[in-house]
């Protein structure tokens, strides 16, 4: 559901943008309060992870249509709130500025969209009260299930909006709206079923990772992730669908098959920033269609993720504990 800049004006995207970075302030500022020095690689690795999973996009049968995971919720799980939206920032703006995955000016878009509903709504307000102390598998994944469904129904349609208060594009709000909700229900609803998976499996055999005590969290739990994430990006993606996602199938229907562009100064601006960032265009090497070429790419990627997200962390330790 990454959008892209053809869809946003300048005036829509510098709001959401600045809106974004107000929740980044607000996120890190949070976190530096109570965050455990501990527990920056898990940060760093569960970007790292989210990044990975967002690659397998899986088809929606009888569509023609694709989806991926957020990972929000799976990160608010382990991470909490704040932690989560810094870190699934951090994926949203690597896959932006390295691989031209989503638009620069619909940056701020893609992080609210994707990052403050499943975040700061869905979790909070959906998935801790029915998970109760995630104790049990079964609450876990219902949990997960209508958590997703809720934080995606959300998102797609915060896009729809978005792009309607945006008018640079000629897309019917209904038919945009009809198309949009319905192809996330079902994509929110896998999202549920796997990050319920995920995240049962995680409690019963790396407790640890969800303590927010000061203890360290197991290295075999991290290494054991991050394996996961490079096998995920350098392996099982090449096996994604190649069905165009939720958004692009919506696009494509609502337009009837016109081309949807937009040109002005900052959307040349933000072409040029991307086309100069992106040395990883469509995930694979410059020049690239190769299966191998998108494994590199893919495992550099997650790489990268771990790297910001473990910066982040470790400059928002606690004064008192950053020596």
């Amino acid at each position: 559901m990454h959008m892209a800049d053809a869809l946003v004006s300048p005036a829509v995207g510098g709001v959401m943008i600045a809106a974004s970075a107000g929740l980044l302030w607000n996120s890190a500022r949070r976190l530096k309060e109570n965050f455990e020095p501990a527990r920056v690689p898990l940060m760093g690795v569960m970007g790292a992870f989210v990044f990975a999973a967002q690659m397998i996009n899986f088809a929606i049968p009888g569509t023609g249509s694709s989806g991926h995971i957020g990972g929000g919720m799976l990160l608010a799980a382990v991470l909490g709130s704040h932690g989560a939206f810094i870190a699934l920032s951090c994926v949203l703006a690597i896959q932006a500025f390295m691989f031209a995955d989503g638009g620069i000016l619909a940056l701020g878009c893609n992080i609210f969209n994707m990052g403050f509903f499943p975040c700061f709504v869905a979790y909070p307000l959906i998935f801790a009260p029915i998970a109760g102390g995630m104790k049990s598998p079964a609450r876990i994944m219902a949990a997960s299930i209508l958590g997703c469904v809720a934080a995606l129904q959300l998102g797609a349609f915060g896009v729809v909006l978005e792009t309607l208060c945006s008018g640079v594009t000629e897309l019917p709000f209904k038919t945009f709206a009809l198309l949009m909700q319905p192809i996330h229900l079902a994509i929110g609803a896998v999202e549920g079923a796997l990050t319920g998976a995920v995240l049962a499996f995680l409690k019963s055999s790396r407790p640890e990772v969800f303590e927010k005590t000061p203890k360290t969290p197991a290295k075999s739990a991290c290494a054991a992730l991050m394996i996961a994430a490079v096998a995920m990006a350098g392996g099982l993606s090449l096996a994604a669908s190649s069905d165009p996602d939720g958004l692009e199938w919506s696009v494509e229907r609502a337009a009837k098959g016109a081309e949807i562009s937009a040109d002005t100064p900052a959307h040349s601006a933000s072409e040029k920033i991307q086309n100069s960032s992106a040395v990883l265009p469509d995930y694979n090497l410059p020049g690239s269609e190769s299966a191998l070429g998108g494994a590199a790419a893919g495992i550099a990627g997650t790489f990268a993720a771990l790297a910001a997200a473990c910066a982040l962390g470790f400059l928002l330790r606690k004064p008192d504990s950053a020596s």
